[in-house]
């Protein structure tokens, strides 16, 4: 963006339902990290609905981020955060952007994932980063920091360290791409470094997940696999004897999928961004 312009960031829930004191803490830090040009966060009045466990209806989600996506006078589209309820809206809002849908930035993850693999495929600049949300987490305000600082200056040291090494990636939780492995949603991911976090689910789960995502002729052709952070497993009944890299170390196995090493990601304030494709 250009250094004197006030920068027009919307937000976004298009999942689980969002609260106003989240948007006033997020805008107030806003406000004090960037005192002499301070962002212009436009938050969706959807974003406050609430229908069973969604921000508002799938209809009112799907109009939120419409009007965000495609007005052109927005830089960029952060997700407020994740939950459950992206993928009930996706292909109707995919086949309804505009051409300044593909002239924004987009971030976010979790349950966001499913709207940025859709995104990244239909062309548009897509990253896995901190959402709003994330203020709430221990050290929250360096992950909105964080986002801030990629959305506004598009500042380097705020990427995922891997990155540096220049091959193309993307990023996802590991549930979120298992369910749009073989939908339309599905980016092509041919060469790109494919990094993967997860967080509150068992072991066997994140086991399954990997024997989908791996099974997959065309991620079989990725450049390679980096584990992120898997936090907060619950306990099984049987415990499964491994650990997260020893299940994903034997998914590569079994598929040909070069095993990379670890990704600094995670549903955590520590998440670095990853920006589809090439940063």
């Amino acid at each position: 963006m250009v250094a004197d312009k006030r920068a027009r960031i919307g937000i976004v829930a298009t999942s689980s339902p969002f609260e106003r004191d989240t948007a006033e803490r997020v805008e107030a830090l806003a406000a004090a990290l960037y005192p002499e040009n301070p962002p212009a966060l436009v938050v969706h009045p959807n974003s406050f609905l609430r229908h069973n466990h969604f921000a508002g209806d799938d209809a009112a989600r799907a109009e939120a981020f419409l009007a965000i996506a495609n007005d052109p006078d927005i830089d960029a589209l952060w997700f407020a955060r994740g939950g459950y309820g992206a993928c009930r809206i996706a292909e109707t809002v995919l086949a309804k952007l505009e051409p300044a849908a593909k002239a924004k930035q987009y971030l976010g993850y979790s349950d966001a994932g499913v709207l940025l693999a859709g995104l990244y495929k239909a062309g548009c600049r897509v990253a896995h980063g901190p959402m709003c949300q994330d203020i709430w987490r221990t050290d929250g305000e360096a992950a909105i920091e964080r986002a801030l600082r990629w959305l506004i200056e598009r500042d380097p040291a705020t990427l995922e360290p891997s990155l540096a090494d220049g091959r193309p990636a993307a990023a996802f939780n590991m549930i979120s791409l298992s369910q749009i492995i073989g939908t339309p949603l599905q980016p092509d991911l041919e060469n790109h470094v494919l990094m993967l976090e997860e967080v509150s689910e068992y072991m066997y789960r994140i086991d399954r997940a990997m024997h989908h995502i791996t099974a997959n002729p065309d991620i079989r052709k990725i450049a390679g696999i980096r584990l992120g952070r898997c936090s907060d497993i619950p306990e099984n009944e049987t415990d499964f004897g491994m650990t997260a890299e020893e299940v994903v170390r034997h998914w590569c196995g079994v598929s040909g999928i070069a095993w990379l090493g670890e990704a600094d990601i995670g549903h955590d304030a520590a998440n670095r961004i990853v920006p589809f494709g090439t940063s």
